[in-house]
């Protein structure tokens, strides 16, 4: 077996049908075998999958095990050459799978490595590439010194901002949403720590790997969609806690008390100065709620990118939901970059929303996201579900 795809999920099955629908895709010239972890979602996901992909070997936690103890049980069971550890909120483009795997055995698989990511607005997402979390580099992101100055290698050292993000970057830490790592190195560094229950342990993990004598990379040479968010929740308070009490885990575990002393200090910090910025955040759009719902409700403006078979499958599932207009754009028209941009740079369409559907390559459509105009819903369709984001 030459790859072992694990994925945890965690009550996000729209999303998780998605990723395994483009993971098929991407490991049609690989030998590979795909795991599911479930930690006990509330969300019907156990039903729901019943029937479906049975190439998948779907594991049913009956408690919420955590991020790291769901991944080992699979990492038990994988026979992969190289595993990757993905995020069930995720699109890979076809050949994601082929590159990281080029990449790795050119360099005798001695490296992990992690891919440059955006989400679902095509935007990049910083954490694809990240230094250590020492305790000031954490402090400057906290209070926004990094986004002050992105490019300093004093101030942007957490998401190592002074890197080129479209050119290949060793790194120190590799993003939990995606790390394929050789099995040779698992087996000398051992598996994600468990005392990690969310968040953290994709550092803890890459850290070892270089303690090992190995390295990771920042492969910039694909591009995979991640959207932020849906399967550890929003950025609150709580995931403020979270994060920074795992940063003191590692800390402590890694470099001694007094480091996770400073970060109990700086997540004390975080947690008042969110709290009170959620708190004007509130007070400043109480009246602009209040106006909308006077707005007058226009029918919906669709673009949508799918063959004549998703047509139909798409108008039956929008049938019910309110007024709209679709404007079908046949995906056999678009070939290449510069045609995915003309679609909305070019002719200039008015659209509130766009629709992908599976017919469009996923390749295509991470090229296409960021083309697509400011204030425009992005949506994605596989012909069960309508994954929607909000506007971009």
């Amino acid at each position: 077996m030459q790859l072992s795809v694990i994925i945890v999920n965690y009550n996000v099955k729209y999303f998780l049908e998605h990723c395994l629908g483009a993971v098929i895709k991407a490991i049609e010239n690989t030998e590979a075998e795909i795991f599911v972890v479930d930690n006990n979602s509330t969300d019907g996901s156990k039903d729901y999958f019943k029937n479906k992909f049975p190439q998948v070997q779907f594991i049913w936690n009956e408690s919420n095990e955590g991020f790291s103890k769901a991944n080992n049980k699979a990492l038990q069971l994988a026979t992969g050459k190289y595993v990757l550890f993905l995020n069930p909120d995720t699109l890979v483009a076809e050949d994601t799978f082929e590159k990281c795997i080029s990449f790795i055995t050119a360099h005798d698989d001695d490296v992990a490595c992690g891919v440059k990511m955006i989400d679902g607005h095509g935007n990049f997402l910083k954490e694809s590439k990240r230094g250590l979390p020492l305790p000031m580099p954490a402090f400057y992101r906290l209070f926004g010194l990094s986004l002050l100055f992105p490019r300093s290698k004093i101030f942007s050292r957490y998401h190592l901002g002074y890197l080129d993000e479209n050119l290949n970057h060793e790194v120190d830490v590799l993003a939990g949403a995606f790390m394929m790592i050789p099995k040779k190195i698992l087996d000398k560094t051992g598996a994600f720590d468990e005392s990690f229950f969310m968040y953290g342990e994709d550092i803890d993990l890459s850290y070892r790997i270089r303690q090992a004598g190995f390295k990771n990379f920042y492969l910039a040479e694909t591009c995979i969609i991640h959207f932020k968010g849906e399967s550890t929740g929003k950025q609150g308070l709580k995931y403020v806690k979270m994060f920074y009490r795992a940063m003191s885990i590692f800390a402590k575990k890694n470099y001694g008390t007094a480091k996770a002393g400073m970060y109990n200090i700086i997540i004390q910090l975080a947690i008042f100065i969110r709290a009170g910025l959620a708190a004007l955040a509130r007070l400043i759009k109480w009246p602009f709620r209040i106006f909308s719902n006077f707005k007058q409700q226009k029918p919906e403006q669709i673009t949508a990118i799918c063959n004549s078979t998703e047509n139909t499958a798409l108008s039956l599932y929008l049938e019910n939901t309110g007024s709209f207009t679709i404007n079908y754009i046949d995906p056999d028209t678009i070939n290449d970059t510069q045609g995915l941009a003309e679609i909305f740079i070019g002719k200039k369409r008015i659209t509130q929303s766009v629709i992908l559907c599976e017919s469009l390559s996923f390749k295509k459509i991470i090229q296409l996201l960021p083309t697509i105009p400011a204030k425009t819903t992005i949506k994605f369709f596989n012909g069960n579900s309508l994954l929607s984001n909000a506007k971009k």
